[in-house]
């Protein structure tokens, strides 16, 4: 049984309880067959009874709010121990809705749920966002603590996001543009942005440290930006078990789906979308949860598609939580800045992950690791397996622990300079974030920048990566930085310049069987003092095709 058959058996073996039911443990073999411990994911307990926000005064029209019928359904229900809230056929606008104990929101095929627009509706609460406890707008979707809580059907949830985002005046055509205009709100000072409203643009440029600000310490300091802190349209906090199946998400105001500290997660079946410019767009953002299982669902959003965190910096290693245990499969991410994506929020560790049979298409990195120095975290355990791409922007595969910025040694491979010190490594303490124990094989990719890059750091290099199996043709080769035990195995790249393969300052590296286009001048590139035990075999890189600069040809052992 192969790691894609285990979770079908451990989806399979939660579907096969129903909504109504605990699950019964996957089959003996399927927890044994995985590369790390993990239950069977049970799905929620739902009562068999039902109601329709109809029941309560809703219409259906697009233009009566109708806040108070969702809320009186679902407090309905919950007062008798839950049940199934049945949103019918309809175009269904709404303020904020929060899902209790055993409340399945199910949405029946044509059903539209539209978020209200208007920001005051939204009112500032203590939640968490990018890693950091803050304010922020209410979610229009949330549940705080819940138990046994569902969103399903056929229907769709637009967030409104339109109204909440600003957009800068290249990303919209001049219909468009003008339509904008036409809407309200108000100018960047050049005239190149536009924003939803004064206090949004207060926020964009009072100093605000990118989303959480850094500056404002009351509730009147967050009361004046309040337009510009958008909310995540689906904001899920210490819930336990979990099912969100069936259903289209879509224009989100920042984030699309948020679940956070988390127990028994199910994904299967949703599509997200959001506009290709909406900043901060992320598809699903899987923080510090455990036991999670996504299946069979499509991402097309501004920004990364399938997102594993843990809290940023000290506030997450002072949570502690990882997210853990945590299965992706026959998933397809189209538009995102990443297809699925570790980082950069990860100090409270991640571990125990696999991800098989995807498909990205279009997005600017593939498989995409970051993280910094000051985070901290540890992300190790993590098995990846079957994933095709093509048209990737940037790289297929890349580990970087200099995310935001670049490596001194990396500056200085590619010509430019960097400071003595920044070559040195620093001193490895909570706060210095490792990747290490990560295990990728059946890739291919057509068409990327570059065909891979591990840039670790000096004082803690990206450890103990095997890579095998893996076909990529790019427009320029491999580049391995500052990296430790790391095994490429029948691997194929196919670069349309440059060397195939770049290294630089990597100790005890494997090379097996690696192929890439005959003949040509120079097939490997090592660069840096630190390099140390490389083993190359390849029938296309020899000794007069590899280039060595900074390093004893003693540490590059070729075809030995």
């Amino acid at each position: 049984m192969n790691f894609k058959d285990v979770t079908i058996c451990l989806l399979a073996a939660a579907m096969s309880a129903g909504a109504g039911c605990s699950s019964p443990r996957a089959s003996a073999e399927s927890p044994e067959a995985l590369p790390f411990e993990m239950p069977a994911v049970p799905r929620p307990q739902i009562p068999a009874r039902a109601v329709s926000i109809v029941d309560f005064g809703a219409v259906g029209d697009g233009h009566t709010l109708n806040t108070t019928a969702f809320a009186a359904a679902i407090d309905s229900l919950a007062a008798q121990g839950g049940g199934r809230v049945t949103v019918p056929e309809g175009v269904w606008y709404t303020g904020p809705i929060v899902l209790k104990d055993h409340i399945e929101l199910h949405l029946e095929q044509n059903a539209l749920i539209v978020f209200d627009n208007d920001p005051a509706h939204y009112p500032l609460v203590e939640t968490t966002f990018e890693g950091l406890n803050t304010l922020r707008c209410q979610s229009p979707l949330s549940a705080c603590g819940a138990k046994d809580v569902a969103i399903t059907g056929r229907g769709v949830i637009d967030g409104n996001g339109d109204a909440w985002r600003a957009v800068k005046r290249d990303k919209l055509t001049d219909r468009e543009w003008k339509a904008k205009l036409a809407s309200g709100g108000v100018l960047s000072d050049d005239g190149k942005t536009w924003y939803p409203s004064e206090s949004y643009k207060f926020g964009a440029t009072s100093g605000a440290d990118q989303n959480v600000s850094t500056w404002a310490t009351t509730r009147e300091d967050f009361e004046r930006m309040h337009d510009f802190l958008r909310p995540v349209m689906v904001s899920l906090h210490h819930c336990e078990n979990v099912l969100l199946e069936g259903v289209t998400f879509q224009n989100s105001p920042c984030w699309n789906i948020h679940p956070a500290m988390c127990t028994n997660l199910t994904v299967h079946n949703i599509t997200v979308r959001c506009p290709d410019y909406a900043q901060n767009s992320d598809g699903i953002d899987i923080e510090s949860c455990r036991n999670v299982v996504v299946t069979s669902s499509r991402f097309d959003v501004g920004d990364d598609g399938i997102c594993i965190k843990s809290g940023k910096d000290e506030a997450g290693r002072r949570r502690g939580i990882p997210c853990e245990n945590i299965l992706v499969s026959d998933c397809i991410v189209f538009h995102g800045h990443g297809g699925f994506v570790v980082g950069s929020e990860m100090s409270g560790g991640v571990r125990n992950v696999l991800v098989s049979d995807c498909i990205f298409s279009g997005t600017d990195v593939g498989l995409r690791f970051k993280s910094t120095r000051g985070r901290g975290g540890v992300v190790e355990n993590i098995w990846i397996e079957d994933i095709t791409m093509n048209n990737i922007l940037q790289e297929p595969l890349l580990f970087d622990l200099f995310y935001g910025g670049k490596s001194a040694s990396e500056a200085l491979a590619e010509g430019g300079s960097a400071a003595a010190a920044d070559l040195e490594p620093k001193p490895v303490d909570e706060t210095t974030p490792a990747f290490r124990n990560i295990h990728i094989r059946n890739v291919w990719c057509r068409g990327a920048r570059r065909a891979m890059y591990f840039n670790g750091l000096p004082e803690m290099n990206v450890e103990h990566v095997t890579v095998e199996n893996t076909h990529i043709y790019a427009r320029t080769g491999a580049r391995i930085n500052e990296s430790t035990d790391v095994v490429l195995r029948d691997v194929q790249i196919i670069p349309e310049e440059g060397p195939a393969l770049m290294l630089n300052n990597v100790k005890s590296l494997r090379v097996e069987n690696f192929t890439c286009p005959a003949g040509l001048p120079t097939a490997l590139q090592v660069t840096g003092s630190r390099n140390r035990d490389v083993e190359i075999r390849s029938p296309h890189i020899t000794a007069s095709n590899a280039s060595l600069s900074g390093t004893s040809a003693g540490q590059v052992a070729i075809n030995r």
